[in-house]
């Protein structure tokens, strides 16, 4: 399997690329990570160093990879945090150029925008190009619950909301929609529940709520998710693994106090999760 993966990347911890690569290479896939950042670390420390790539090193790069005449050898491209609405275009066009190549290929997009709590925290013009451009050329996208929200125009606050949610997003292109941490009526407080709506029906997932906040495991799930969902294509088996990956991935960061996620200490998580959780079956 080849993934074209889009992404910022850090050189110290694990954000963006620093987070996606690895747990795809560990699972035996081929990654070819183009990078839209490069910076120290992740910005949450509040200082850091290094540079934003313009959309045309984007443009670039994936010329480069064409010419050397693998895109259609190209299974599937994944985009993460886009630092402006051109880098977000050249990543469109470098989904086109793939699947031009190959048209069974698939483009994952984890429409960062922001989060409950924290609100809109990227950059203006993301959020509507994220909404008008990214999400409609999508067949996977792997919001929050706040970017559910947002991208859907409805509140979800039940799981006949977040059904809804999802049929709107569905009726905006993308065919499968992971909801990577919902928080609604029924879910326990000291739970937290996945969400995903396919063409083969929506599952839904709980986890214990660990009481951890750290940067990069959505970057880590979305590309758990999109591997796994290009391995079997069923939606709850895609949801199974890579959440069963990420709680133990978590549950060993938290044990440890650590701010980063311990990305390498944990990678058997990713081939074989410490504790499974099933995908239940709700439409």
């Amino acid at each position: 399997m080849n993934i074209l993966s889009i992404q910022s990347h850090v050189a110290y911890g694990h954000v963006g690329n620093a987070s996606a690569a690895f747990p795809l290479q560990r699972l035996g896939a081929e990654v070819w990570p183009v990078h839209t950042v490069q910076f120290s670390n992740h910005t949450g420390y509040g200082a850091w160093r290094g540079q934003v790539f313009g959309a045309d090193l984007v443009r670039d790069v994936v010329a480069g990879i064409e010419e050397r005449g693998v895109l259609p050898k190209c299974d599937g491209v994944l985009s993460g945090y886009m630092g402006d609405a051109a880098t977000g275009e050249a990543i469109v066009g470098a989904v086109a150029k793939v699947k031009s190549a190959n048209p069974k290929a698939r483009y994952c997009c984890d429409p960062v925008i922001g989060d409950v709590g924290r609100g809109v925290f990227v950059r203006p013009g993301i959020p509507e190009f994220m909404r008008g451009t990214a999400v409609p050329a999508a067949d996977v996208i792997t919001p929050n619950q706040f970017e559910l929200d947002y991208l859907s125009g409805i509140t979800t606050k039940s799981l006949s909301d977040t059904l809804k949610a999802t049929k709107r997003l569905h009726g905006a292109g993308p065919k499968w929609i992971l909801i990577t941490s919902l928080h609604i009526e029924d879910t326990p407080k000291d739970s937290i529940d996945l969400l995903v709506s396919g063409p083969d029906g929506q599952f839904r997932l709980r986890t214990p709520l660990l009481d951890i906040s750290v940067n990069g495991a959505g970057d880590a799930i979305a590309a758990l998710f999109f591997f796994h969902l290009l391995k079997t294509n069923s939606s709850a088996e895609a949801l199974s693994s890579a959440a069963s990956s990420i709680f133990g991935l978590m549950k060993q960061t938290k044990d440890a106090g650590s701010r980063e996620i311990l990305l390498i200490e944990a990678q058997d998580e990713f081939v074989n999760p410490s504790r499974k959780f099933r995908a239940e079956k709700i439409g």
